[in-house]
């Protein structure tokens, strides 16, 4: 299927074995932790859960807030993404700098969260230059969660300061 997915969106046979994303598994067991920005509620794996919230907690009692945009996604939601974008005449080589390929999104796991905070454009570089990244650049090794996609990343996605994942 993942095989077929992948032709479709004309995504190189090689992907993920020429040094890009690793691929992931979908989550089965996901809880809800809340509505994004959007009002879409977002589900991730249960221990990421636990800890998001507490990462939550803590950062809220300095003043600083942290925002859901993304939790899970399925591969399926994946490709969605990816298609519309093609569908906007973007190059699948440009598209996979920014979106991993289904299949190949930490996003499958339930353990990644995309991070937004007040005041600052989500999804956007300038997230690097509020409170919400300092605090979780001191303190979200602290919960478990790490950025995946810092700069000069060894799988060739596009620094993406808004992104954390729970590390095993």
């Amino acid at each position: 299927m993942l095989r077929e997915l992948h032709k479709e969106l004309g995504i190189p046979e090689n992907y993920g074995s020429d040094g890009g994303p690793p691929s992931f598994d979908e989550a089965e067991d996901l809880v809800e932790v809340g509505q994004n920005l959007v009002g879409r509620m977002q589900r991730l794996a249960p221990e990421a859960a636990r800890q998001w919230q507490r990462m939550v907690d803590a950062a809220d009692q300095v003043g600083i807030h942290l925002l859901i945009v993304s939790g899970f996604r399925g591969i399926e939601y994946q490709a969605g993404l990816i298609r519309k974008k093609i569908e906007a005449g973007q190059a699948i080589e440009e598209i996979l700098k920014v979106n991993a390929a289904p299949g190949h999104s930490e996003h499958h796991t339930g353990l990644a969260v995309d991070i937004a905070t007040p005041g600052s454009r989500p999804l956007t570089e300038e997230f690097e230059d509020t409170d919400a990244f300092r605090w979780l650049q001191s303190r979200a090794i602290e919960f478990g969660f790490s950025m995946t996609y810092p700069r000069d990343n060894p799988w060739g996605i596009a620094y993406e300061p808004w992104h954390w994942s729970l590390k095993g």
